[in-house]
């Protein structure tokens, strides 16, 4: 009987983009796979089962072995410091961290005020930079807060740049790129090592 493979996958543009990379490497995922609404999906056909997750929490699952492997974005790793393995670069749902605000706000001289849904990456970069800063956690519409008065900049995911022109924000310094990554289980990766390095070797493949 092959060994049956565990994976958390966030929903929504990398759950798309991942599952068109496993159809490309020879896993046979239904189209119908891509509109269900449950939250865990089994493909007996491909041996897998599939959880389906918010991205912050994907390294979680990985991490206390309620999945096998994962795929996380490589934000989500920088911010969560996770005992797992990072063993492929997707390159997909490509992106990266910048720092944002409006260009005619003053930053204050003494520990402006940085909005941001990752503190851990935003403070180590101030910190590089030799900046003290004041660092506000969010977890929606970072945007929002130079427009309130909230925080003097931000510090977010950019993807086309759209939602920081269509709120008059601009772009000051870019952080970090960023793309979508594999990430396994230590403990599952002793187990089902065969299966797992056989799921890296297609993927490594067809990634473009």
């Amino acid at each position: 009987m092959s060994t049956f493979l565990t994976i958390a996958m966030p929903k929504g543009r990398i759950f798309e983009e991942a599952a068109d990379l496993m159809r490309k490497a020879g896993y046979q995922l239904p189209e119908e796979f891509d509109d269900s609404r449950k939250l865990i999906l089994d493909i007996e056909e491909a041996n897998m089962r599939f959880i389906l997750a918010k991205p912050m929490d994907v390294v979680t699952y990985v991490e206390h072995g309620v999945a096998d492997i994962g795929i996380a974005g490589k934000d989500v790793m920088m911010e969560e410091n996770r005992d797992v393995y990072e063993v492929l670069d997707l390159k997909i749902s490509e992106c990266y961290l910048a720092v944002a605000g409006l260009p005619t706000m003053e930053i204050r001289d003494v520990a402006p005020k940085v909005a941001t849904k990752y503190p851990n990456v935003a403070s180590s970069y101030f910190r590089e930079q030799g900046e003290q800063v004041e660092i506000i956690k969010l977890n929606g519409s970072i945007e929002l807060a130079p427009l309130i008065g909230l925080a003097d900049r931000i510090v977010d995911i950019v993807s086309t740049g759209q939602t920081l022109k269509e709120n008059g924000l601009v772009e000051m310094e870019r952080i970090a790129d960023i793309t979508s990554r594999l990430i396994v289980n230590p403990v599952s990766y002793r187990v089902k090592d065969q299966v797992i390095d056989e799921l890296v070797e297609k993927l490594s493949k067809v990634i473009g």
